[in-house]
């Protein structure tokens, strides 16, 4: 997957700014506050419907403008076959097409593009909340299952009607039935992300071994939001239906899931230092991107957002010469300057730099 043209307009300091990316390596360099990472932004909004600076209306709209657009032009697969997407966000409200057709749902525009993003936020993977790492198995269970997103939708409508219910005061029979549907659809959703987690742990391990001299990742142990060694999905809901009464809110099923890192002589990822948790963020990220590589035949787009600021530079180093060996990788790296690492690497690189919401290369 290779993107030949971004378009910006309206985004943040960027009224209209437009770059024709090369195959392999890009470095887009900039002062602080430049705008260079609202190139990433860009990509990553296209391919997820989001920033990763968070939500649209919280600033990535320029001020006085009504709405962010963005359009990218890319060619897919190895054949080279040309695709192209636009976007106009208010904040509030979207529209989009894809290949010169409307699209009805955000999904369609992020399941065309794929991008995996290395920012500063990222070792939330490993230290944040569950919500982080249930998104990133269905990320990668969106892109290479074909059946998964109907699925996530079939469970995440049955778990809002099941808890409109529970608030309302709904009766046993209607709640017998929601109950059905969501652990039907929970029972599959749960072995999809399970058996994913279990193929992309050897990947994970191989790429942190190489990356870092850190605790050896030995396992990704995954919890499936229920005591489902014990009891069925439809058992723990039925369980749970009293307690879930009171709370109004369903307390057990996949949408509690999260899964966790066993390390070498460490008893969890609260023992590792800050440098460890971004590298180990790292390592699963690259180990999403190379799963999906091997199943799709392509790497999706490489972005890695102020690089020299978030890994010092012989782990910079690392992470490029292993991108730069993979076929066909496209990468995007942000930085105030040309960083040290890659200057010792013997890689083509086009260089773009931004000024005053302006990009020139």
């Amino acid at each position: 997957m290779r993107v030949t043209r971004l378009v910006m307009g309206d985004l943040r300091r960027f009224q209209h700014a437009e770059l024709a990316p090369a195959p392999g390596l890009n470095l887009i360099t900039g002062a602080n506050g430049a705008g260079k990472t609202s190139v990433l932004e860009a990509l990553h909004l296209m391919a997820y419907g989001r920033s990763f600076r968070g939500r649209v209306r919280d600033g990535l709209v320029r001020d006085g403008a009504e709405a962010v657009e963005v359009f990218v032009e890319w060619e897919e697969g190895t054949g080279g076959i040309p695709r192209r997407a636009g976007l106009r966000h208010t904040g509030q409200a979207w529209t989009g097409r894809l290949d010169g057709r409307d699209v009805a749902h955000l999904g369609q525009l992020c399941a065309a593009l794929a991008v995996v993003t290395f920012e500063p936020g990222s070792h939330a993977l490993v230290a944040g909340g569950a919500e982080n790492r249930r998104r990133y198995l269905d990320w990668g269970l969106f892109h290479v299952e074909q059946d998964f997103m109907a699925l996530w939708r079939r469970y995440a409508r049955a778990l809002k009607q099941r808890n409109a219910l529970l608030k309302a005061g709904g009766s046993n029979a209607q709640l017998d039935a929601w109950d059905a549907e969501l652990a039907e659809s929970g029972e599959v959703l749960t072995a999809f992300r399970e058996r994913y987690l279990g193929e992309l742990m050897p990947r994970a391990a191989a790429i942190g071994r190489r990356l870092s001299t850190g605790p050896e990742l030995l396992g990704l142990e995954f919890q499936p939001g229920w005591r489902r060694q014990e009891l069925s999905l439809a058992d723990a809901l039925l369980l749970g239906r009293d307690r879930d009464r009171s709370s109004g809110h369903t307390g057990v099923g996949p949408h509690r899931a999260d899964w966790s890192l066993r390390l070498a002589g460490l008893p969890g990822r609260e023992a590792l230092s800050r440098g460890q948790t971004k590298l180990a963020a790292l390592s699963l990220l690259l180990a999403q991107a190379a799963d999906y590589a091997d199943r799709q035949g392509h790497w999706p787009v490489m972005a890695l957002d102020d690089l020299p600021s978030e890994l010092d530079r012989e782990h910079q180093r690392r992470t490029l010469e292993f991108l730069l060996e993979q076929p066909g990788v496209q990468l995007f790296v942000t930085a105030t300057e040309v960083p040290e690492a890659l200057r010792e690497l013997p890689a083509a690189c086009r260089v773009f730099h931004v000024e005053q919401g302006l990009i020139a290369d």
